[in-house]
């Protein structure tokens, strides 16, 4: 299901975390645990992955990691202030070191003319205080914006070590 380019940064990843001795957390929501999966093929990801919430509803993203409703009723699901809610929320869910998270559009329904298709959006937090943020349009399916999506967040994830 994943492709070599993609294996190949899972290993790096884990190799990087495993060195600094840091535990990571997952959030994802239209990805539906696609990440948490990638790093688990990686044999002694036990060592680096501490959890993966998967949060496709929204009263599993208010339950599961609180994020506030009011993000939800105001900003909805798909934006800027969810995917930093949800990385909080992760950090604060699990002993971790890094939280990513991962929430969007990946089709071919549930968009609106302000939220298309392949608009997905990440966060990052760390214990350190580390928050980042990352906005993406992808093109192409379901399949191509959800793996699309979990090749970023390996990326935010990488670039929270340096």
């Amino acid at each position: 299901m994943f492709s070599n380019e993609l294996l190949d940064q899972a290993e790096k990843l884990v190799e990087a975390l495993r060195q600094r001795k840091l535990m990571v957390a997952t959030a994802e929501s239209c990805t539906g645990g696609l990440l948490a999966g990638l790093l688990t093929t990686v044999p002694g990801t036990s060592d680096i992955f501490e959890r993966g919430f998967v949060t496709y509803t929204n009263e599993a993203k208010m339950q599961m990691i609180d994020v506030p409703e009011e993000i939800l009723n105001n900003q909805g699901a798909v934006s800027r202030e969810c995917a930093e809610a949800m990385a909080r929320g992760a950090l604060a869910n699990s002993a971790a070191d890094l939280a990513v998270s991962i929430t969007g559009i990946a089709g071919p329904t549930g968009a609106t003319p302000a939220k298309p298709v392949g608009l997905v959006h990440f966060g990052l937090a760390g214990k350190d205080g580390v928050l980042q943020h990352r906005q993406e349009r992808f093109p192409g399916d379901r399949t191509a914006v959800r793996l699309a999506s979990v090749e970023v967040a390996l990326e935010l994830l990488q670039a929270g070590l340096n």
